[in-house]
């Protein structure tokens, strides 16, 4: 990842709209027991990866310690990218940056699966060269190597594609976003439109990393989210790297954009340091842009689970039919967890914060319904479209409830509505255990745009409050 540089122009607004997967403990390396799709993501090798990275390392080695755009390291790791494309069947063009880049730059390399729709191009990306001062296997070693090991995969997979998927390995990011900016600004208004999605992956290993997802409330970043959500890993927005990497050139021109990062000089705070590990208050990356980001320098659990979530995105976004399979729920509930302020959601939105006196089920925020202990009305609710595939659809939520009433009469309730219909109701009868999840079908609106509305009412005294987090729709 380049350092922050001023930029002209504004970031474009992203569509919001993102769901997740239930959380799942799953081991590092293997897909989600828990994902809806008929067409399941392989399992990316580590050690594969990893014999990537070994590669970039010696070419470092062999050309002054360096892999910076300009240099014979640079052109080596280009070689030994290209080489295992050409006989994975790929189609590869190196592109020269002939103008906005460094002189004396290496080549972009783009490679394309002559597969799918090649109307709808869905692209990943990352950084090859590195900067002057060491070999750069965090940044961007490891991106480039979990893209090139996903590339390999698909081509021996070789599934039947309905979208087109296109690599890229940029030159010159690190002098300034360079080699990406001159090919998306050389294409044609008709080829960039063809690209649905770009997905980029710079610096993937921290070793005192977090878990970052760009533009991570996009329907772009829907599957990346899920994925890493279905681990349990609750990632947060990547803003650190905003504006500083590849995706940037592609915003500049309206294509939406995601991708995954573990952090570079910011710092881990302690919150984040008890959520994932690590040492709080230290450099997510304590070798960033430094002579040690060498192999020692990789967190081999953060790339493992990158390169993992790169396959899942490719299998939702371009394999198969219908997102991956017939029924897929990753991303139909936006903000279901509440953390990127109140859009989608509509109706009493001021519910939803980081209330204090009471944690979250996942995040920080959460809207709390409820606990006025006089006559009143609160409700949220979004408008979702059920996949038409769900045989089976469920709305799945944590729900915590306490109370001040007493006897065995319901005095306040909670309800599920779907276009004003009541689904479930709670009331101040089920209080008590903390955050309990819940569920309401909806296996009878598959194929339909539906109002899902969560609504609290009180009577006249004595408050229930109706505390409701990590909303998402499961199915199959």
């Amino acid at each position: 990842m380049k350092r922050r540089f001023a930029v002209a122009g504004t970031l474009l607004a992203l569509v919001l709209g993102l769901g997740t997967l239930p959380a799942a403990a799953t081991p590092s390396g293997t897909s989600p027991a828990s994902t809806p799709t008929a067409l399941a993501a392989p399992d990316i090798s580590l050690t594969a990866v990893r014999a990537h990275l070994d590669e970039f390392s010696a070419a470092a080695a062999r050309n002054g310690g360096n892999r910076r755009s300009t240099s014979q390291g640079y052109r080596d790791s280009v070689a030994y990218v290209k080489g295992k494309l050409q006989a994975a069947g790929y189609t590869v063009t190196e592109q020269p940056c002939t103008s906005g880049c460094t002189s004396g730059a290496g080549p972009n390399l783009i490679a394309e699966w002559p597969q799918g729709d090649a109307s709808a191009v869905y692209m990943f990306g990352a950084h090859l060269d590195g900067v002057s001062a060491g070999p750069g296997m965090n940044d961007n070693g490891s991106g480039s190597a979990a893209l090139l090991e996903n590339a390999l995969t698909l081509a021996r997979e070789n599934p039947e594609l309905r979208n087109r998927v296109r690599f890229a390995w940029w030159t010159d990011e690190e002098q300034g976003l360079n080699g990406s900016d001159f090919y998306v600004r050389t294409l044609s208004s008709a080829e960039r439109s063809r690209i649905k999605a770009y997905y980029n992956f710079d610096m993937v290993a921290s070793l005192n990393g977090g878990y970052f997802v760009n533009h991570i409330t996009s329907a772009a970043a829907a599957p990346m989210k899920a994925y890493w959500d279905s681990l349990g890993l609750r990632p947060e927005e990547n803003t650190e790297g905003a504006g500083r990497s590849d995706d940037y050139s592609f915003e500049r021109y309206g294509i939406p954009t995601s991708g995954y990062a573990m952090g570079a000089s910011a710092r881990k705070t302690s919150a984040q340091a008890a959520k994932w590990g690590g040492t709080s208050g230290a450099a997510y990356d304590p070798c960033y842009h430094r002579s040690c980001d060498t192999l020692s320098n990789v967190n081999t659990t953060g790339l493992d689970r990158a390169a993992d979530g790169i396959a899942y995105t490719v299998w939702q976004q371009a394999v198969g039919t219908g997102g991956g399979g017939t029924c897929d729920p990753a991303g139909v509930v936006g903000n279901g967890g509440f953390e990127s302020g109140t859009a989608p959601w509509t109706g009493t939105t001021a519910v939803i914060a980081a209330h204090t006196g009471r944690a979250a089920h996942g995040g920080t925020r959460f809207a709390w319904l409820g606990g006025n202990g006089s006559a009143s009305t609160e409700s949220v609710g979004q408008t979702v479209t059920v996949p038409a595939g769900c045989t089976r659809a469920s709305l799945d939520f944590w729900l915590w409830i306490e109370t001040a009433e007493s006897g065995s009469r319901a005095y306040d309730t909670f309800s599920v509505r779907v276009n004003g219909s009541t689904l479930a109701t709670w009331s101040n009868l089920h209080a008590g255990g903390g955050w309990t999840q819940r569920s309401a079908d909806l296996s009878a609106y598959a194929g339909q745009t539906v109002t899902v509305t969560f609504t609290a009412t009180e009577d006249y005294s004595l408050q229930t409050g109706f505390l409701l987090d990590d909303v998402s729709l499961s199915g199959a």
